[in-house]
Formats: structure tokens, sequence, C-alpha cells
């Protein structure tokens, strides 16, 4: 087994080795990298290695950086000081995810996996629906707001401003955090899409909900939940039977 190192840091990069060679003296150790475009030239004129451990956090960019030039990706596992890319890097062929400073066991433990796997991806769909979320939120492709035409005039809403959303009498409608409700041009569906999970959940086929906008949390029948909104909804807001786990889990994220 051949493997690379990516660390900026002489001490940190030296002592992921000594781990290494004292885990298993028999894994070569054939490149020691410390930037991005280090590790994008050698990545270029050299074979692909087995597994690299790779820092994210890197004086000239990301470890991400690095394996967007890369046309097949090796094993990885990402060694870094910050846990807010643990999504992002299972969309990289990750075997596992070492915060700093790195434990020989967990490290082991993940050099081990490198042999269960078989180099096949290790996550699913809804899992890799979950990154993507992850990136739009960090790159902002999610909607910031609502351009909403009134009469003959159109007016632009924040989303930060907008409470919950709703479909009823034929028409999706937005209501801001002033209790203004105003029509808007897609579908449920389609501001499911647009709208940062993060913030805004479905909770049934009429309504998506800011987390912010819930003033109670009630047991209902039928094991569903009954919420009350501020402002108000003119209808009962239950959060249907099958949608009350993803509910629980987002309220507690």
């Amino acid at each position: 087994m051949n493997l690379v190192i990516v660390e900026d840091e002489k001490l940190s990069a030296e002592r992921l080795k000594s781990l290494v060679h004292q885990i298993d003296p028999k894994i070569e150790v054939v490149g020691m990298l410390s930037s991005v475009s280090e590790a994008t030239e050698w990545f270029r004129d050299n074979s692909p290695p087995d597994i690299v451990l790779l820092d994210i956090q890197l004086s000239d960019g990301t470890g991400f950086d690095i394996l967007t030039t890369m046309s097949a990706l090796p094993c990885v596992i990402f060694t870094t000081a910050y846990d807010e890319y643990a999504l992002k890097a299972f969309k990289y062929n990750s075997i596992e995810y070492l915060l700093k400073p790195i434990d020989k066991n967990e490290l082991e433990t993940a050099l081990q996996k490198f042999g269960q796997i078989n180099r096949q991806p290790i996550y699913d769909s809804a899992f890799v629906k979950k990154i993507e979320n992850v990136e739009k939120s960090i790159t902002g492709e999610y909607k910031k707001r609502f351009l909403i035409k009134i009469g003959e005039q159109f007016k632009n809403i924040d989303v930060e401003n907008i409470a919950y959303l709703y479909y009823q009498n034929g028409s999706c409608n937005v209501c801001t955090t002033d209790d203004k409700k105003l029509p808007v041009d897609y579908s449920l569906d389609q501001l499911e899409e647009l709208l940062n999970p993060a913030d805004f959940l479905r909770v049934n086929r009429q309504l998506i909900v800011k987390a912010t906008a819930i003033s109670e949390i009630h047991t209902y029948f039928n094991s569903r939940l009954l919420l009350i909104l501020s402002p108000s909804f003119n209808e009962e807001v239950i959060v249907s039977r099958d949608r009350v786990s993803t509910f629980k889990s987002w309220m507690d994220s």
C-alpha cells in the first residue's frame, strides 16, 4: 500500500508519517506535500496512490481544490481541525474524517477500513443529497429573496423575513414575519428545492415552515404533532405522521 500526506504544518506531517509507520511499517509514504499547488502538480505527474491523508485547510486553498482537479479519485482520509466539512468530504471517496490532533487508534481503524470497502463509494443517494444541500448553503445557491407582483407593482421579500409558505385556494403564498400574506409563482415542490432545508421544512402537503416561526409544539392524535405558528395560520398546522421523525431531527439539529 502506498500513501501520500498533504499537510501544510511540517510537524503535523512528520507526526502523521510516524503514526502510519507505527501502525504498518509496510505502508510506503510516497509523497509529503504542503500546498494545493504542490499537490496538484504532484498528482498530475504521478500515478494516484492508494490512500491520501488530506488536510482540508491549506495555506493556498482547500483539499477539495486538489481533488476537483483529479480525473480518478484515490481513497481519502481527511485530517483537519474543522468539523464543518464532514458532509462534503464524503462526496470525495472518503474513508474517514479525522479531527486533529489525530488519534493513532482512529487512524489505524481508518487505514484498516481501506481493505474492507474495496474502493466502492461509501455513501448512498440520500447522503449525497445532504451533501448537495450543504454545498448549496455554503455557496449561497439557495434563494435569498422573492420578487412578488402585487397589482401593478412588484415587491422584494427577503427569505429571512418569511415565516412560512403555504398552498391554499389554488395558489401558493408566503406569510412574512410581520403577517403579510402574498402570492408566489412557485409550487411547494419547487419551493422545497429553492429554500435552505436547515431553515425551512415541509411539514405536510400544504405548508413549509421556518423553524423560527414555530412558537409551540404539541402532541396530536395518530402520532402526529400540532404546531402553533407566529404569525398564526388560519388552520390547524399538523405535522403528518410520516414527517414527524424528520421534523424532530430538524428541530434538534
